[in-house]
């Protein structure tokens, strides 16, 4: 089992390292419109979280409001209990981030403010494929992949020096700390779903390919910050360190 988990969490090491290394040298000289361009769409994403294999804060509320008569009859306390905080802190990732915007840009935000950017709407062709025309194996790795191991927030919260530098790490601090735990929790999912050799390649290819698919995500939101052969290079390295 843990020979499994180090090789699942080896695949999508490099590609999570990746992220947060975009982030990083993104943030290091960020202007405040930089900011403003990169909230548009990591706000989109805390509306719209995993698109593809979660539904979208309302419609997921929405569906817990009309399960609340099943409780500890078509659904266990605990798991109901469970998935409304889930959606309690993304909602609250979703205010902290919020906040940001608004004093970035010196007015309310509105819906509109939010973007989904191409490369995100790739990755949620790819999400809902695994999804609806895989297995559980490859379910399960959409699930282990969400967040890429929270280093976009890793990195964000050591930010310091100016006011919007200080609320994005005290936001990130807060999402950080939510979120550093879940693959964690995610790769035991996938230990119980792999019976054979065949079973771990077939999800280490899922990882590998949302992962890459992650980075080019990132890439585009945090423009300029690392040139397609600084990642291709980066992941080598990486790789090559496991």
């Amino acid at each position: 089992m843990e020979h499994i988990e180090k090789q699942l969490i080896g695949t999508a090491w490099p590609f999570w390292e990746c992220e947060g290394e975009i982030a990083k040298r993104y943030f290091k000289t960020a202007t405040k419109e930089d900011h403003i361009f990169y909230l548009r769409a990591q706000l989109w994403k805390e509306l719209n979280p995993v698109d593809g294999y979660f539904n979208g804060l309302h419609k997921e509320l929405e569906n817990l409001v009309n399960r609340f008569g099943e409780i500890d009859e078509g659904i266990d306390r605990h798991e109901y209990h469970f998935l409304l905080t889930q959606l309690a802190e993304e909602f609250n990732h979703y205010v902290l981030l919020a906040d940001i915007f608004e004093y970035a840009t010196g007015s309310k935000i509105r819906r509109e403010d939010t973007v989904q950017m191409s490369q995100e709407k790739i990755l949620g062709h790819i999400r809902r494929d695994y999804v609806e025309n895989g297995n559980a194996l490859t379910r399960a790795a959409v699930g282990f992949t969400e967040g890429g191991g929270a280093r976009l927030f890793r990195e964000g919260s050591k930010l310091h020096g100016n006011v919007i530098n200080n609320m994005t790490a005290k936001a990130m601090k807060t999402i950080f700390e939510d979120e550093k735990d879940h693959y964690s929790q995610q790769v035991k999912i996938c230990i119980k779903l792999i019976d054979s050799t065949k079973d771990l390649i077939e999800m280490q290819k899922a990882i590998e390919i949302i992962s890459l698919q992650r980075v080019a995500m990132r890439a585009e939101m945090f423009p300029g910050a690392m040139s397609e052969e600084e990642i291709k290079v980066f992941l080598k390295q990486n790789s090559q360190e496991l």
